[in-house]
C-alpha cells in the first residue's frame, strides 16, 4: 500500500549519505573515479591480454606449425566473436544488472586466455580466441554503458578521456611486456597468455567493492535471441567471405556471390525479425537520429583504420625491418603515445566546452593524413619518418574512438544507452574484422607477388634460393634466410604492408566526410535531462529564414513561460519534428495566420487521441487551442512569424513543452508524449532474507523533491505509480534496520521493479552516572574493533545516551567527564542493548 505525493510538494528531501551511482545527484570526482577504478582495472586487463599478444604473433603461429592465413585468423577469430556478440551484451545490460555482466565479461575473456595458452596447434588457437572475443565484446560495450549509467553526457568526455587513456597504457604496455615474455627464454609465448590471470582476479575483486550500481528488475523481460542468432551468422558469413576471398577463391567469383547473398538475406531476416521483437537486440528506431546513423557509419570506417594499425605494425617491424618483440613494441609507442595524449585532452576540453564536432573531423583528418604518408613507408625507411605517421594516426584515432559513442550517448533516452552505445561499438568491431580480414588476404597476395619480383630480379641464383622455406604463405624465420633472401622478405613485407595502409586511407577518409554531416548538439548536463531531438533533426533555419534563432536559445524563455506548480516534477521533454509544407495533415484551419499542424504520438508512434495542443507566446499569454483527433492530428494557427511554446497533454502521458519557430510557410510539428511509469518492489532484511513490512519508502526526484511516499505491505511490497520516467532515488528506513538510499532508473513504459534489501541496526543506550546519580554533560565516544570513531554523544540531566544503527561486532565504549573509563561491547544484530556507566575519582 502506498500513497503518491503531488508534485508540487516542496521541503522534504531524503536523506542519505552522497550521492550514488546513477542517482539523479551529482557525484564528487572522488565518488566517480572510486566507482570507475574496478571498471577501467578490467578493461586494462582485457586490453592487455589482448595486445600482450600482438608482437608474439609472428613466433606463435610459426611454432605452432601456421602460416599467414592462421595469423590473420589468429586475430579475426577474436574480432569475430567480439563483432557479432556486442549489441547482445548491449541488450542485457538494459535488463540485467550492469556489474554482474562487467564481471562474467572478464571471467569469460580470461578463462579463454588461461586455455589459449595451453594451445597445441592453430585451431585450438583460434578457437581460444573466440572465447576471449566474446568476453572483450562485454568489456568493450560494457564500460561505456556503465559510464553512461553514471556520468552526465557533459561530464562524460572528461572520464572517456581516461577510458581512452586505459586504452593506450594498455595498448602499449601490452606488446611492450609480450615482446619480453617472448625474448625470455624461460618463460615462453605462452606466457603472455597466463601473465593477465593475476591481474584478473585484482580487477574482480575492485569491481566488488566499488563498482555500486542500482539492481533494477523490469517485468515481461524477453531477450531477443532469435535477432541475435540472425545477426551473428549475418556478420560471420560476410567476415568468412572476406577471409577467403582471394585465398581460396576469386574476388569476383559463385562462392562470393554465394557469401554475399546469404549474408544479405541473414541481414533483410534480422531487420524483419527486429521490427517484430519485444526487445529488439538493435532497435531499428535508433536510426531515425541522424547522429546514430552517421556515427555507426563512421565508427564502422574508424574500426578498419584502428584494427589495422594494431595489427599490422607488429608484422612490418619484426617482418619488414627485423626487430625483435620487445623492440617492436617499442617502436610503436609514438601511435600509441599520441592515441594517449589526444583521447585525455579531448575528454577535458569536451567537459569544460559540451563541444565535440570540432575533435570528431580533426581526428578524421589526422587519420586519412597518418594512414596516406603510411602507404608511403618501406622497410628501410628512417624510423623517425614511420614514427611521425604513426602518431598522427594515433592522435585521429583517440580524437574519434569514445566521442563517436558520447555523441551517440548523447541523443538517446536512458532507457536505450545500452543498445545505443552497443550499437556503436558493434559497427567500429564490424569494421575492424572486415577490415583485417580483407586487407590481411590483400596483404599476403601482395608479399607474394613482391616476392616473386625480387627473386626473378636476382636471377638464376633466385632460382636458386627458391622460397627460402616460405613458401605455402608461412611466415618466415629472418634468421635462417641467406643476405639476398632475406633482403628480399624484408623488402617485400614492407611494401606489402605499406600498400595496407594506402588502401586504408580512403576508408577513413570516408569516416570523415560521415562526421561532416552529423549535427552538434551541446552536451547534456544530467542523465536525465531531456534528449534534444529536435535540435538534432529539425532544419530550423528552412522553417525560420535567415536570422531566426535557434531552438536551443529559446529554451530558457520557453522554461519562463511554462514554469509553475502545473509543471513541477515533470521532465520537460524537446521532442519534435519540424518539417516545411509538403506533409501538413489535412485539418481544418481555425483562423488567420500561419498554420501549425502535426500529430500527437505516444511510444513506438501510436496516435494520442483528445490531448490538449495549446500555443502560447513566449510571454506566456495563450494564443491558440486544439484537441487532438483520432489519428493523433491536431490543428492551429500561429499569429505570424516568431517563436512560440507548443504545451501538449493527455491523460495516462506526461505534459510536454517544446519552442516552435515559426516562418511564412506552414508548418508541420509532431509532438511526441512519454507515457508515466510505475515502480514496485519489495523490502527485504540482508539478514534474516524476511519481507520488511511498514518500511517507509520514499522517493525523490532529481533536484531531491519528494515524488511520492508510502509504507511497505505485509509482504514488504510496495508500489508507486504515475511517476515520471528518469532517474529517482529511493529512499528506505524501517524499526530496527540501518538506512538505505540507492538510485533507480524507471523505464519509459511499464512497471520497474527494485528489490531492496536493509541491513539489522542494533541500538546502544544507557546511563552515564558518578556519585549515585545522573552525570550531566559526560561525553560518550563508540570506536569500533578497527579503532575508528563510529559517534559521540552529550547525557543530559538524566545522564542518558543512545547509538542507533549500529552493525553487529565488538566495541568500544569510551566515557569522559570524570577520569575516563573504556569499556568492551558486543552488538549482535538487531534490537537494543543497555550498557550503564559508572565514573569515580579514584579512591572513591
Amino acid at each position: 500500500m502506498a500513497t503518491t505525493t503531488p508534485a508540487g510538494v516542496r521541503g522534504s528531501h531524503a536523506k542519505h549519505g552522497g550521492a550514488a551511482p546513477g542517482s539523479g545527484a551529482p557525484m564528487t570526482h572522488k565518488q566517480i573515479m572510486e566507482a570507475l577504478s574496478g571498471l577501467l582495472l578490467g578493461m586494462f586487463v582485457a586490453i592487455l591480454s589482448s595486445t600482450i599478444v600482438t608482437n608474439a604473433l609472428p613466433e606463435i603461429v610459426g611454432d605452432l606449425g601456421g602460416g599467414q592465413s592462421a595469423y590473420t585468423w589468429v586475430v579475426t577469430a577474436s574480432l569475430l566473436a567480439m563483432t557479432a556478440t556486442t549489441p547482445l551484451w548491449g541488450k542485457l545490460a538494459d535488463i540485467f544488472s550492469k556489474k554482474a555482466l562487467v564481471q562474467i565479461a572478464l571471467i569469460v575473456y580470461v578463462g579463454g586466455s588461461v586455455v589459449a595458452g595451453l594451445s597445441q596447434s592453430p585451431t585450438m588457437l583460434i578457437a581460444c580466441r573466440v572465447v576471449q572475443g566474446i568476453g572483450v565484446g562485454g568489456l568493450s560495450a560494457l564500460a561505456q554503458i556503465v559510464m553512461a549509467a553514471m556520468i552526465s553526457p557533459r561530464e562524460r568526455g572528461r572520464y572517456s578521456g581516461y577510458l581512452g587513456a586505459t586504452f593506450a597504457v594498455a595498448t602499449v604496455g601490452g606488446p611492450l611486456l609480450g615482446g619480453v615474455i617472448t625474448d625470455t627464454s624461460w618463460l615462453g609465448w605462452r606466457w603472455c597468455f597466463y601473465v593477465g590471470v593475476p591481474f584478473a582476479i585484482i580487477a574482480l575483486i575492485v569491481l566488488q567493492k566499488t563498482l555500486k550500481l542500482p539492481t533494477v528488475k523490469r517485468d515481461n523481460v524477453k531477450v531477443d535471441w532469435a535477432g541475435a542468432f540472425f545477426i551473428t551468422a549475418a556478420v560471420c558469413t560476410l567476415l568468412l567471405w572476406v577471409t577467403f576471398a582471394d585465398d581460396k577463391y576469386d574476388w569476383l567469383s559463385w562462392q562470393t556471390g554465394a557469401m554475399v547473398g546469404g549474408a544479405v538475406v541473414l541481414a533483410l531476416i534480422f531487420i524483419f525479425v527486429e521490427t517484430k521483437a519485444a526487445e529488439p537486440i538493435i532497435p531499428l528506431r535508433l536510426f531515425r537520429n541522424r547522429t546514430i546513423t552517421l556515427a555507426s557509419i563512421a565508427s564502422l570506417f574508424v574500426g578498419v583504420a584502428m584494427f589495422t594499425g594494431t595489427v599490422f605494425f607488429s608484422q612490418y617491424f619484426q617482418l619488414a625491418r627485423g626487430k625483435s618483440p620487445t623492440m617492436s613494441g617499442v617502436m610503436t609507442i609514438p601511435m600509441i603515445g599520441g592515441l594517449f595524449i589526444s583521447s585525455t585532452v579531448a575528454g577535458q576540453v569536451i567537459t569544460k566546452t559540451g563541444k565535440w564536432k570540432a575533435w570528431l573531423v580533426s581526428g578524421g583528418v589526422l587519420i586519412t593524413a597518418g594512414l596516406g604518408l603510411l602507404g608511403t613507408i618501406r622497410y628501410d625507411t628512417p624510423y623517425w619518418h614511420v614514427a611521425i605517421f604513426m602518431a598522427l594516426m594515433g592522435l585521429g584515432i583517440g580524437m574519434m574512438m569514445q566521442n563517436l559513442v558520447l555523441c551517440t550517448q548523447n541523443q538517446v533516452a536512458p532507457e536505450d544507452i545500452g543498445s545505443a552505445s552497443s550499437t556503436v561499438t558493434f559497427f567500429r568491431s564490424l569494421g575492424g574484422a572486415m577490415g583485417v580480414s580483407a586487407l590481411g588476404s590483400i596483404m599476403a597476395t601482395r608479399i607474394t607477388h613482391y616476392v616473386k619480383d625480387g627473386l626473378t630480379d636476382l636471377g638464376p641464383k633466385g632460382a636458386a634460393l627458391g622460397h627460402g622455406g616460405t613458401g605455402g604463405g608461412a611466415i618466415p624465420d629472418l634468421d635462417k634466410l641467406p643476405a639476398p633472401l632475406r633482403t628480399i622478405m624484408e623488402s617485400s613485407y614492407g611494401h606489402g604492408i605499406a600498400d595496407v595502409f594506402l588502401i586504408a586511407a580512403p576508408i577513413a577518409l570516408l569516416a570523415l566526410i560521415a562526421t561532416l554531416f552529423i549535427k552538434e548538439i551541446p552536451l547534456r548536463t544530467s542523465n536525465s535531462q531531456a534528449v534534444p531531438a529536435a535540435e538534432a533533426e529539425a532544419d530550423v533555419p528552412a522553417v525560420a529564414g535567415a536570422g531566426a534563432p535557434q531552438a536551443e536559445e529559446l529554451v530558457p524563455a520557453m522554461a519562463g513561460a511554462v514554469s509553475g506548480p502545473s509543471s513541477d516534477g515533470a521532465t520537460q521533454r524537446l521532442q519534435a519534428v519540424v518539417t516545411t509544407a509538403g506533409s501538413v495533415p489535412a485539418t481544418a484551419s481555425t483562423g488567420g495566420g500561419t498554420p501549425v499542424r502535426g500529430f500527437v504520438r505516444g511510444s513506438e508512434s501510436a496516435p494520442v487521441p483528445r490531448a490538449a495542443v495549446t500555443l502560447i507566446s513566449l510571454g506566456g499569454r495563450q494564443l491558440g487551442r486544439a484537441v487532438s483527433q483520432g489519428d493523433g492530428a491536431y490543428g492551429l494557427d500561429a499569429p505570424g512569424a516568431g517563436s512560440y511554446v507548443l504545451i501538449a497533454s493527455a491523460d495516462g502521458y506526461q505534459p510536454q513543452a517544446s519552442t516552435v519557430v515559426v516562418g511564412e510557410e506552414p508548418v508541420t510539428y509532431d509532438i511526441l508524449l512519454s507515457g508515466t511509469s510505475g515502480l514496485s518492489g519489495v523490502v527485504k532484511s540482508v539478514d534474516s532474507k524476511l519481507p520488511v513490512p511498514g518500511a517507509m519508502v520514499i522517493v525523490t526526484d532529481v533536484r531531491g523533491d519528494v515524488l511520492a511516499t508510502g509504507l511497505s505491505g505485509e509482504q514488504g511490497e510496495f508500489t508507486f505509480a504515475e511517476l515520471v520516467p528518469g532517474a529517482v532515488t529511493v529512499a528506505v528506513t524501517a524499526a530496527g534496520h540501518r538506512p538505505l538510499a540507492l538510485p533507480v532508473e524507471v523505464g519509459g513504459t511499464g512497471v520497474t521493479r527494485v528489490e531492496i534489501g536493509l541491513h539489522s541496526g542494533a541500538q546502544v543506550a544507557g546511563v552515564v552516572r558518578a556519585a549515585g546519580g545522573p552525570l550531566n554533560d559526560a561525553r560518550v565516544t563508540l570506536v569500533d574493533a578497527a579503532g575508528n570513531v563510529v559517534a559521540t554523544a552529550t547525557t543530559g540531566h538524566d545522564g542518558a545516551y543512545a547509538f542507533t544503527d549500529l552493525d553487529s561486532g565488538e566495541y568500544t565504549v569510551i566515557a569522559t567527564g570524570y577520569p575516563p573509563v573504556a569499556t568492551g561491547l558486543t552488538v549482535n544484530g538487531g534490537g537494543a542493548e543497555g550498557h550503564d556507566i559508572t565514573l569515580a575519582h579514584p579512591g572513591e
